[in-house]
């Protein structure tokens, strides 16, 4: 590497002599001048103090082939010391009057900068060639700011791309009609279905890393109108790093269009109840469960124990930690939160200080179908869980909950409103501070409606949807995991902590965009068929039942519902009436679940 160094610099130099010999014999030949002493004397002290200045400028280690207006300056500068230099020279103490230094300096600017960037001129210019005998990506650049500028510069530079940005867009009235990087913006994000049309655009790219995702929300939807598919610079945090580009991309999610921005931990009290203290994740191999563990090994517990029934999950998020966190007091133990024996020895041989119960069955359609299974899991593993953590006197417990137990219509959402009244039920008595988070539907989550459409797409479609009107709150695994790692935080026992996820999201328009967004059009690429709801399910989720209020936290999007009042003796019995039916598999569950969840609406049309 030293020897490439040198020899590139020894080129550089060689050339630079021959520069300043050539524009001295041009400037004598213009000018008439006869090549006497002082001119002599003049060559001599202009060609050290070139190679003097672009040594301690240091233009010799500048990379020419990717340079930019930064280099640019640079070698201008450098041009400029020269021509100070050497014309006071010639003035003062070599009386060779003015005008053969300009002449020279002028010539010798010229030659520098086209040794210098001939490389770069060349690729450009190899790039159009090839940009003419081959059809290219036509891109659009959304924001002509500095991210967008960074973009085009490398799309236009990169030898290794076969994209071109043909235009951009800019809601800044001063950049209108101006040029970018030589790519003109013609109009404002109002304008990205005309724009794309008329310039034929393939792919748009959203360089707008600084904008809050709530004003983003409807650019991507304009996005989606188009046929075009459509990638975006993922953060800010690309332009303080200097990281805004190609590799960078990513593919637009319907994350995006929520319009909110990403929930964060209060990342201080976190560390405060996590670090040194025994944690125990049940369910962590699953898709929350296993985000709670990534989440919870950054804050240094003491031991993180992951407790499932299912060894091959388990064992991906066992393996994923050891190799993330290497230093982590880590157990991976197999078992169900349904066998009380099992849970109570796990209590009891390493006595967890902090318990976050994940583990549940949390498939609507499947509940309906098997509900004493729901009932077995959902209902008597939590209170499996719960009895053991106030047996051992766990300092807090977080159970896992969902927006379905509020006025539930199906069987899952019933046995979570279910495990909500065990935990306010155990936080009367308990040294353990109970608590509860609800939140609603998972991006991405193992089964989630998500990844089935990407799938559906893939495949050529159909892509279904049960109701053209039904609608849902959303959040990503990061999200419901940061709203869970805060409630423990804030927990004082009793309490129901609910997230606010903002606007509700139409599942027909989830489908449309995320077909739009890949490049297809609904309904002639793509069709979109509404299949029915299933059983259990309703049009609208809801957050909160009406008796229970809100009351806010530190965190404005984290409210807590007040508890409720629990006729605890009637609980009691109606549970082991349960217990009884679900392990003598009775048909008649729902009608016993609705007699303890008086909210709980059978929806006989559903049923099978």
């Amino acid at each position: 590497m030293f020897k490439k160094i040198h020899l590139r610099t020894l080129t550089f130099v060689i050339l630079d002599i021959f520069s300043v010999s050539l524009s001295f014999l041009l400037s004598a030949l213009i000018l008439n001048e006869s090549i006497n002493k002082n001119l002599i004397l003049y060559g001599i002290i202009t060609l050290a103090v070139v190679l003097i200045s672009f040594f301690a400028i240091r233009l010799y280690d500048i990379v020419y082939a990717t340079a930019g207006l930064f280099e640019g300056l640079r070698v201008l500068l450098g041009c400029v010391t020269i021509t100070v230099i050497t014309f006071i020279a010639s003035v003062l103490f070599l009386d060779i009057g003015w005008r053969f230094p300009v002449i020279f300096n002028i010539f010798f600017a010229f030659a520098s900068a086209c040794l210098r960037f001939a490389k770069r001129l060349y690729i450009t210019y190899k790039k159009k060639l090839k940009d003419r005998k081959k059809e290219r990506t036509r891109v659009m650049i959304i924001g002509a700011g500095s991210a967008g500028a960074l973009m085009i510069r490398e799309l236009q530079s990169s030898k290794h791309l076969t994209m071109t940005p043909v235009c951009a867009l800019d809601d800044d009235p001063m950049k209108h009609n101006k040029l970018v990087c030589n790519v003109p913006v013609v109009g404002t994000t109002s304008d990205i279905v005309e724009a794309a049309q008329k310039y034929k655009i393939d792919e748009i790219i959203v360089a707008m890393p600084v904008v809050p995702a709530k004003e983003l929300k409807p650019v991507y939807e304009r996005c989606a109108l188009t046929k075009c598919k459509v990638k975006t610079l993922p953060g800010v945090y690309q332009l303080i790093n200097d990281e805004v580009n190609v590799s960078k991309l990513r593919q637009v999610e319907i994350a995006d269009l929520l319009g909110r921005e990403q929930i964060k931990i209060d990342v201080d009290h976190i560390a405060g109840y996590i670090k040194d203290k025994v944690v125990l994740v049940t369910g962590g191999g699953g898709s929350i469960g296993s985000e709670l563990c990534r989440q919870l090994a950054a804050q240094a517990p003491k031991l993180l124990i992951i407790f499932d029934i299912y060894e091959n999950n388990a064992y991906d998020i066992e393996q994923e930690l050891r190799r993330t966190h290497p230093e982590l007091n880590l157990l991976a133990l197999i078992g169900s939160v349904r066998d009380k024996k099992k849970v109570d020895h796990l209590f009891e041989t390493y006595r967890p200080e902090i318990v976050f119960n994940a583990a549940a069955h949390k498939h609507v359609p499947l509940m309906e179908t098997s509900p004493n299974e729901a009932v077995k899991n959902n209902v008597f593993g939590t209170l499996n869980v719960a009895a053991a953590a106030d047996k051992y006197s766990v300092r807090r417990f977080v159970q896992i909950s969902t927006d379905k137990a509020v006025n539930p219509t199906n069987i899952m959402g019933a046995t979570k409103r279910i495990c909500e009244m065990i935990i306010q039920s155990y936080s009367r008595h308990s040294k353990t501070e109970f608590v509860a988070v609800r939140f609603g539907n998972v991006l991405g989550s193992n089964g989630s409606v998500i990844p089935l459409f990407k799938k559906q797409i893939e495949s050529g479609g159909p892509v279904t949807v049960t109701h053209k009107d039904i609608i849902r709150y959303f959040m990503t695994i990061q999200e419901a995991v940061s709203l869970v790692l805060q409630a423990g935080a804030y927990a004082k026992g009793g309490e129901i902590f609910v997230l606010d996820m903002g606007e509700p999201v139409r599942i027909y328009d989830l489908a449309v965009n995320l077909i739009r967004l890949s490049g297809l059009k609904p309904g002639v690429d793509i069709d979109i068929e509404c299949t029915g709801l299933r059983p259990g399910e309703k049009l609208y989720e809801e957050r909160l039942m009406a008796e229970e209020g809100l009351q806010k936290t530190a965190n404005d999007l984290i409210s807590i519902g007040k508890p409720l009042d629990i006729d605890e003796e009637f609980l009691n019995k109606k549970l082991d009436e349960l217990y009884s039916a679900a392990y003598s598999e009775t048909d008649r569950m729902k009608e016993l679940i609705a007699e303890l969840v008086p909210t709980y609406k059978i929806d006989t049309s559903l049923n099978n």
